[in-house]
């Protein structure tokens, strides 16, 4: 097993090689020809490490950013060249492939970057972060009960943006001497302003059902995906009932590390290829998308893991079931929403239809459910979290100007000397 663990290793390290140099000849082509106006016109900077495999850590943020960037003119920094391409081809605002330190510092000469957002904790977010005379602010990609959401690394960031009053009591448990009146900005979730979109079916009699598992973990602390568990049982009931529309959205990342995850949603994805030729006007969906949003607000009742999923359902306020992870080793958060949620076993997959109908009369579930998406995200009337968000960034700009006053002799840009041991891509080894 361990010899061919290593021959995988080693095939996915030159493919990933292989498309590292694929898209660094590619983007020397569109770099060649790109202008970045350097006139110090750029505000904001949104800053990303990653390659492709976690643009769904971006995608999320589209929207909020595009309409940030009516009032604040954003710049996605990508540091990979794998990551920034697709992300010059969809992303909603301009995008920099800054590979090298050189790259990034020259940049920061060119342009007023006043705050660099963070969506993940990338640890290259560090050569970001070496760069002061501006916040660095810890906005995650998505709010979620995961240990993920505990770590004591956003003391690193001078901000950061959470959603709300749940997120500060689950920060409280874990960080010492954090100042959360200055350092934890409660915005909601802006995203939810922005779940619509065109859908792919014309609306029926069929109760739309959304199952958006995530993948399967690297460890088992962090063992939530559901799709070997109870992702086949449930979606092949769904499917049968001739009511029924199956929206399926795995996580981009599904089967990555177990082969038992990989062939289930191979599983699933031919399933829903086979109901819909079996009947055309089912129109069940399998999607991999890169928006998010109209699949949220337009499903009847949803399943999902223990992921930031829980979340972005929670904040459209509609009904919701949660898998309950088989693997006893993964670590549940019972302190929050998990704590009073509406649990799927495996062992209940199979019978999904009269759990989903159960749900759906449960006038009780629905009174808690509300209580919850008040904890998480305040007020989630339309447009007040896009409100907050905005006066959040005003608050920090604000206090930008303040600082500048006060520190008028420092160098624009504080450019440093490049660290030689960190000058290319994430995607070169």
């Amino acid at each position: 097993m361990g010899i061919q663990s290593d021959v995988r290793r080693a095939f996915k390290l030159v493919r990933d090689v292989k498309a590292s140099r694929k898209a660094q000849r590619l983007l020397n082509g569109r770099l060649a020809t790109r202008d970045l106006r350097p006139d110090q016109h750029f505000k904001i900077a949104v800053y990303f490490a990653d390659g492709d495999v976690n643009l769904y850590q971006m995608r999320q943020w589209y929207k909020p950013l595009a309409k940030l960037a009516e009032k604040w003119p954003v710049l996605i920094l990508s540091r990979s060249g794998n990551g920034a391409l697709p992300l010059m081809e969809e992303a909603p605002v301009p995008v920099a492939y800054v590979r090298k330190v050189a790259d990034l510092e020259r940049l920061l000469d060119e342009q007023d970057i006043r705050i660099v957002l963070y969506v993940n904790q990338n640890p290259r977010n560090f050569q970001m972060m070496r760069y002061g005379r501006r916040w660095h602010v810890f906005i995650n990609h998505g709010e979620s009960d995961k240990m993920y959401m505990v770590t004591n690394q956003i003391k690193a960031y001078d901000y950061a943006f959470v959603a709300g009053d749940a997120a500060l009591a689950r920060l409280d448990k874990v960080l010492w001497d954090y100042d959360f009146d200055k350092r934890a900005l409660k915005i909601g979730r802006p995203q939810a302003d922005h779940y619509s979109g065109t859908l792919p079916y014309t609306p029926d009699e069929r109760q739309v059902v959304l199952y958006a598992p995530t993948w399967e973990g690297d460890r088992p602390a962090a063992a939530y995906g559901s799709i070997a568990t109870h992702g086949v049982a449930l979606v092949t009931a769904l499917l049968a009932t001739g009511r029924h529309r199956v929206i399926y959205r795995p996580h981009p990342r599904s089967g990555v590390v177990d082969g038992d995850y990989a062939a289930a949603n191979r599983q699933i994805i031919a399933a829903i290829a086979a109901a819909n030729s079996r009947d055309a006007r089912a129109r069940h969906i399998y999607d991999a998308s890169p928006d998010l949003g109209w699949q949220l607000s337009a499903a009847d009742v949803a399943i999902v893991d223990i992921s930031a999923m829980v979340y972005d359902r929670l904040a459209a306020g509609k009904a919701l079931l949660v898998t309950r992870p088989v693997n006893p080793s993964a670590q549940i958060d019972t302190s929050g929403y998990l704590s009073d949620c509406e649990w799927l076993d495996a062992g209940a997959a199979g019978d999904i239809v009269s759990v989903v109908d159960d749900l759906t009369h449960d006038s009780e579930a629905e009174q808690r459910l509300a209580v919850w998406v008040e904890r998480y995200f305040g007020d989630t009337r339309a447009g007040v979290a896009t409100e907050r968000f905005h006066a959040a960034v005003q608050h920090l700009m604000d206090e930008w100007e303040r600082f500048d006053a006060m520190h008028p002799t420092a160098v624009g840009a504080d450019v440093l000397d490049a660290d030689p041991a960190n000058v290319d891509d994430a995607d070169n080894t």
